[in-house]
């Protein structure tokens, strides 16, 4: 009989199998190594050392943990804990390593290490954070004997071992965030669905009044970072009156976002309510710029300005004196510029020609508030002036919220891209010699008989990619690259492209890329084989 150190030498797996419990076993073992040199150093004595061997340990427990989570997709996908919580997390907080941090938190809460949480509050962590290292603990020793014994399989006890562990780090995880900043509760979470879709309609509405276009969306333009919360707020207070910016609610029922602006809000309200059809299209016209103040577009922009981007179905003009008493009480804004009638929501769109679902004015009203200011201008820089503030301090206080509330708004509204039909295989032609078009400067396209041959010989020299200095804008949009328009490549011509004109990932064997690299939508519509595109959905 072997002695115990020798069967589990004779048994230990190779670094080069791939199996994750036998990727599991070395992480485990690299994980052991670091502690025990930490254990053996004296801090004092080699402090630079010390600081070395903490960075290897958050390493090396950062894969251990990246592993262990490949076992447990494959191992107990449909057992898995639930991880819902998640979307009450700020978004800063979703962060790849966040499991690491978690278990460094557990570590230190179980040592006592000093941490910035309340004392009440590390006082119910602790049995937490024990239970979850003697669960982990569990856990490595488990799976070290089943990488030594049977690496390819996992018994009921691994399964259930790794189901508890699961379920603890989750707890301990919502628990923790929840102790150290502010998560949301379901009533916010609601509230912030209902401003994702304010912000949807007032970006339907933008589009249909041409305050913005649909290739500005699509490209996300940073400036409607901007735009599009200053027309929301418009569109909240006027259109939507019994929405997420309804102010017959106390501000306790409002979302986090926008109950800080309680007060301004109500005197933004009843200033809009006193706008004429021009002064109010005036109004959102300049709001969708950046720097353009109400007064300063009185007369026409220049040729190319942003504001030439603009072409809004109403008369633009600015009104040099104020309009008569009984103008108070009429339309806010022309024919057709409310939303129709009707929707799936509890709120639903105003028409601009009522009374926004609040007694109307009265004249005596309308008149004070017009007299609080020197002129129509006045009034109007007022509420520009307002309306961008706090537009402006949700990007500062809420940015976070503000920003998962915008990239859900993008998703939503940006077009979606048709996908491309596949060639009919009764021509008995091949898509690179097809009727497919072509692209000018495509070095496929301009040699339709070498393109044909590649796919079917195989050939391993790359195309000459465009050095990213020499190319300014989307070789098929001609978008300028900016901030947030990033270059990409085309795996299949080298040409660079936007993200939208490159959205596709396919297998290029013929170039020697057998995993699914990026390649332009022409690229994909006239050169590659239906096998190539099969193995992609696949």
């Amino acid at each position: 009989m072997l002695p115990a150190a020798l069967r589990r030498w004779l048994r230990r797996p190779k670094r080069s199998d791939p199996r994750l419990l036998s990727q599991f076993f070395f992480a485990d073992e690299r994980v052991t190594q670091v502690v025990a040199e930490i254990n053996g150093l004296d801090a004092e004595l080699d402090p630079q050392q010390y600081l070395v061997l903490l960075n290897q340990l958050h390493l090396s427990q950062a894969h251990l943990l990246a592993v262990l989570e490949q076992i447990m997709e494959e191992c107990i996908p449909t057992r898995r804990h639930s991880r819902d919580y998640l979307v009450k997390f700020p978004e800063e907080l979703l962060v790849g390593n966040l499991g690491n941090h978690m278990l460094f938190a557990a570590e230190c809460l179980l040592a006592g290490t000093f941490l910035e949480v309340e004392e009440a509050d590390g006082a119910q962590l602790r049995p937490q954070a024990r239970k979850l290292l003697c669960s982990l603990e569990l856990v490595r020793t488990v799976l070290r004997e089943q990488s030594l014994s049977q690496p390819n399989s996992y018994p009921e006890p691994v399964r259930a071992v790794l189901v508890q562990f699961d379920q603890l780090f989750a707890e301990f995880e919502l628990s923790y965030v929840s102790s150290m900043v502010v998560v949301k509760s379901p009533e916010e979470i609601y509230r912030q669905q209902e401003i994702i879709v304010l912000f949807c309609e007032t970006v339907e509405r933008a589009l249909r009044l041409g305050y913005v276009t649909q290739e500005m969306i699509d490209g996300y333009e940073p400036l409607l970072m901007f735009t599009i919360p200053r027309l929301a707020i418009i569109s909240g207070l006027l259109i939507y009156p019994e929405g997420p910016l309804s102010l017959e609610r106390s501000p306790e029922q409002m979302s986090r976002v926008f109950s800080p602006f309680y007060n301004l809000l109500k005197k933004i309200r009843d200033l809009l309510h006193v706008l004429s059809a021009k002064e109010l299209c005036l109004l959102e016209r300049s709001l969708c710029t950046t720097e353009t103040d109400p007064c300063d577009l009185a007369t026409p922009p220049a040729r190319g300005a942003a504001v030439a981007r603009v072409e809004p179905s109403a008369p633009w003009g600015v009104l040099e004196v104020t309009p008569p008493l009984s103008r108070c009480m009429t339309r806010l804004g022309p024919r057709g510029v409310g939303d129709d009638a009707g929707t799936n929501w509890q709120w639903s769109p105003q028409p601009l020609g009522s009374s926004m679902g609040l007694d109307a004015i009265p004249g005596a009203h309308c008149l004070e508030l017009r007299s609080r200011y020197s002129s129509t201008k006045d009034m109007l820089h007022t509420l520009f002036v307002c309306i961008s503030g706090v537009a402006d301090q949700l990007q500062t206080n809420f940015a976070s919220d503000l920003r998962s509330i915008l990239k859900t708004v993008f998703k939503i509204i940006a077009s979606q891209t048709e996908p491309s039909e596949e060639p009919n295989a009764s021509r008995g032609s091949d898509p690179c010699v097809a009727d497919a078009p072509r692209a000018t400067g495509c070095p496929l396209c301009s040699s339709p008989a070498e393109a044909t041959r590649l796919q079917r010989t195989g050939a391993h020299h790359m195309p000459e990619w465009v050095p990213d200095s020499t190319c300014s804008q989307c070789s098929a949009c001609h978008s300028p690259f900016n901030l947030l328009r990033r270059r990409h490549h085309c795996r299949s011509c080298g040409k660079i492209f936007c993200a939208r004109c490159s959205p596709h990932a396919v297998a290029l064997p013929h170039y020697g890329q057998l995993k699914p690299v990026r390649v332009c939508t022409h690229c994909y519509a006239a050169h590659l084989l239906p096998a190539t595109r099969r193995t992609r959905s696949q």
